[in-house]
């Protein structure tokens, strides 16, 4: 996340989400990792120091309360945003695509593991076919497994095309925790492997 917040960007995003409405330090913090899909959350010690920067050049103020300080930006806080509103922009564009790339990580994980378990079931479906002298009673003939097959191939398409739906809509949400590559896989391999023991028994 190194480059969307260069040198001076993160005090004017500070500044951009005061102008939304006042905060404390923790809605500051809430609002940024939100805004990055979870997978940028600042420390407090990150965050505090430049709040402090701000108020010394007279760009927010700061109401102390019961249990939290508040801030709140000024009209020169304001003014400073109007000057700096195309680099606001590159903030915001830079934002956006860090999202979505995050959601093509996530497309492209899912696309790997469906490729994998297709691959896996077609190679069972093509096993010999065993003699039917010597098979079992209760063996299913081998027009029984092409259906089966095809009938994997219908339901893996389906839950394909529903996961990046649901991976799209909370991409676009901001709201995708940075662990969600990894644990998509391993779900995924975990969906496998029972599904190969299950072919296997």
């Amino acid at each position: 996340m190194t480059p969307i917040f260069a040198h001076g960007s993160l005090r004017l995003y500070l500044l951009s989400l005061l102008a939304e409405r006042p905060r404390h330090g923790y809605e500051l913090i809430q609002a940024l990792s939100d805004r990055f899909g979870g997978t940028y959350s600042p420390s407090a010690g990150t965050i505090y120091p430049r709040l402090a920067k701000l108020e010394e050049e007279g760009l927010v103020t700061k109401t102390a309360g019961d249990r939290k300080t508040v801030y709140e930006i000024t009209d020169a806080g304001r003014a400073e945003l109007a000057a700096r509103a195309d680099d606001l922009r590159n903030i915001e564009d830079e934002v956006t695509d860090s999202v979505r790339r995050l959601a093509d990580e996530v497309r492209t994980g899912v696309t790997e593991a469906m490729k994998s378990l297709r691959a896996d079931l077609a190679s069972a479906a093509r096993q010999p076919t065993p003699d039917p002298a010597q098979s079992a009673p209760d063996a299913r003939p081998a027009g029984d497994s092409n259906r089966a097959l095809k009938e994997a191939d219908m339901v893996l398409n389906e839950f394909r095309q529903q996961v990046r739906a649901d991976l799209r809509t909370q991409a676009y949400r901001s709201a995708m925790p940075d662990n969600t590559v990894s644990e998509l896989r391993r779900q995924l391999e975990g969906v496998r492997a029972s599904i190969l023991a299950s072919l296997q028994r």
